[in-house]
């Protein structure tokens, strides 16, 4: 007899997704959090989405997740980037109050039936013959369940720098948990850390506005949820200032103050989200940088400065703020800080995220080396729901690069690993096109509804917007402009539906019409991707048995042998992603596959 079916660890973007979905399929579970008053908790910018970003977050809806759903009820400001250039490296961002999504988080994981909340640390695994058994906490609970999630973002063996100081925190005044990492490289986990910063936050009242550029968001607020009809919020504006040669001369006068340069911090930081002190050293010649003021919420005078992460000391972060325009006399409410984290190496991860070194354990989020709530929403969701498929008894749900950003966000991981926190970038995806952000309902909606979180209400509407967006395209297959067809016209660059000026439109919702013009206008490409595609999905079918023998296939290199053992792919496809693994011995091996399972 179990406690529980489920203990997910951890109440941030991950545990918040892995909890619901396990939960909203039935199942008892308990989430364990150090602080209730933190779940959901932006840690770093009062954001949600971005390019790529915003692709997950509306794939995580699309499956039946809580993030785009929670982003729409406290959304301050949204924004569609790159409008300016194609669909497929399109994607929409929101400012957030920060606490109201927060309070809702809490909220909602409160109000779901099949779901505990307790406050307290996990310190240990109970483990029973190679599989998790349940947990053991800070205050001495022992509580046993029949699968564990793992969400512990920045906060295992976390410790901050500010400067000279330092301290045990996941976040600045907030506890790191202490034990587990030890714990977790006994039973044989491969550990590393990693370094991730936030900004100060300074007073609205004492800045002057007059001297930054205004950056307003679009109107009306577009939403990310596909259930969200529309959003009756408050707008608010950010600003954009920009560094100069003062605020860089004052940072190369104190770098040697800096514990990232002075050899305090060992963890590997983003590389694409740098601190301002490593701009400052790694780009010399530029004689600026810049800085985004945004608000961290409607009922908050805190302002996050976006583009100025740092770990320099309190005087030295005064000093420079106060160099740059609009900034002079900013009240510093809180410092920037640097946070250093142990992360597990998500090669011993399956692509279902469980672990390959101890059974019904799933991992999630930053303690896979990743950055960004989107990230850990996405893998939380994707955990979640493979701890559900573990508990019913069924194959794992493994979403692949070719049809989700989701898809190769994990693929990425457990196939290629990480060395510095992983982001996700459109760059990263090879079918990008057939990725937008507007169609991650089309495809996978349906995969959520088979999996138990999609209500059969969101599956007849979708049906409905199929049918609609349909009708769109018959209609001006229909209708001639000129000696065309309105549908042919519009694969022509530059060519609007709405400037057609076709009455039979009007009666269309304007989302449906975009959506049914982009399905048009790139038409062209989406065929030639999907022969693309078809490929990939031709490798990603030839499975390869688990206890597949590779010592036994010749003509196989050495070096690529134990790469193919210790990452153990599923498929030929995956196989094929493996860093160092040449195409030659994927081409061996996929014949001695096809061999044994015809045998």
């Amino acid at each position: 007899m179990r406690d529980y079916d489920a203990i997910v660890i951890g109440g941030g973007h991950a545990g918040i997704e892995a909890a619901l979905a396990l939960s909203r399929e039935g199942f008892p579970t308990l989430l364990i959090t150090q602080s209730l008053d933190a779940i959901g908790r932006m840690s770093c910018n009062p954001s949600i989405g971005g390019l790529a970003k915003g692709n997950l977050v509306r794939e995580i809806d699309a499956l039946g997740g809580e993030m785009g759903r929670l982003a729409d009820s406290a959304m301050i400001q949204m924004r569609l980037l790159n409008r300016r250039r194609g669909p497929a490296v399109q994607a929409p961002r929101a400012q957030e109050d920060k606490f109201s999504y927060s309070r809702k988080a809490k909220e909602t994981l409160e109000k779901e039936p099949h779901l505990s909340l307790f406050m307290d640390t996990v310190t240990d695994l109970l483990v029973e013959d190679g599989a998790v058994i349940g947990v053991v906490t800070e205050r001495g609970w022992s509580i046993s369940a029949r699968t564990v999630v793992l969400t512990t973002g920045t906060f295992m063996d976390g410790r901050i720098f500010i400067g000279e100081y330092e301290a045990p925190c996941g976040r600045l005044a907030e506890a790191a948990a202490i034990g587990l990492g030890d714990s977790l490289r006994r039973l044989g986990f491969h550990t590393g850390r990693m370094k991730t910063g936030t900004p100060a936050r300074v007073l609205l009242s004492s800045l002057d506005l007059n001297r930054m550029e205004v950056q307003e968001g679009d109107s009306p607020m577009s939403a990310f949820s596909f259930e969200t009809e529309s959003i009756d919020r408050p707008s608010l504006p950010c600003y954009v200032t920009y560094t100069n040669e003062t605020t860089h001369r004052i940072i190369r006068d104190n770098i040697h103050r800096s514990p990232l340069y002075g050899g305090k911090i060992i963890g590997r930081g983003p590389r694409y989200c740098p601190s301002i002190e490593d701009k400052v050293v790694r780009f010399p010649d530029r004689e600026r940088h810049q800085i985004f003021v945004e608000p961290e919420g409607i009922g908050s005078e805190e302002m996050y400065l976006n583009g100025l992460s740092s770990s320099l000391p309190e005087d030295v972060q005064h000093a420079f703020i106060h160099s740059i325009p609009g900034l002079e006399h900013a009240q510093i409410m809180r410092p920037a800080y640097a946070v250093e984290y142990d992360y597990l190496d998500p090669l011993d991860l399956y692509p279902s995220l469980e672990s390959k070194i101890l059974a019904n354990l799933f991992i999630a989020g930053q303690t896979n080396g990743t950055s960004g709530y989107e990230e850990a929403a996405a893998q939380g969701l994707v955990a979640g729901l493979n701890a559900a498929e573990r508990l019913k008894g069924n194959r794992p749900f493994i979403l692949s690069r070719t049809e989700s950003y989701i898809g190769v966000l994990i693929d990425d991981l457990v196939t290629k690993g990480t060395k510095e926190p992983y982001r996700m970038f459109t760059s990263r995806a090879e079918y990008r096109l057939s990725l937008r952000h507007d169609t991650a309902d089309q495809r996978l909606t349906a995969k959520g509804y088979a999996l138990g979180l999609v209500s059969k209400d969101r599956m007849d509407r979708l049906d409905r917007k199929n049918e609609t967006i349909a009708a769109v395209k018959d209609v001006l297959r229909s209708v001639r402009v000129g000696a065309k067809s309105a549908y042919d016209v519009l694969k022509e660059p530059d060519k609007d539906i709405m400037a057609l000026g076709i009455p039979a439109l009007e009666a269309f919702p304007s989302s449906v019409l975009t959506e049914a013009e982009l399905d048009i206008r790139y038409e062209g490409y989406i065929s030639r991707q999907e022969r693309e595609l078809e490929k990939a999905r031709k490798a990603e079918n030839l499975e390869i048995p688990a206890d597949f023998d590779y010592d036994s296939v010749d003509g196989i290199s050495s070096e690529s042998k134990e790469k193919l053992k210790a990452i153990r792919p599923l498929s030929i496809g995956q196989a094929g992603r493996i860093s160092g693994v040449r195409v030659s011995d994927i081409a061996v091996l996929a014949v001695a596959v096809r061999s044994v399972r015809r045998g």
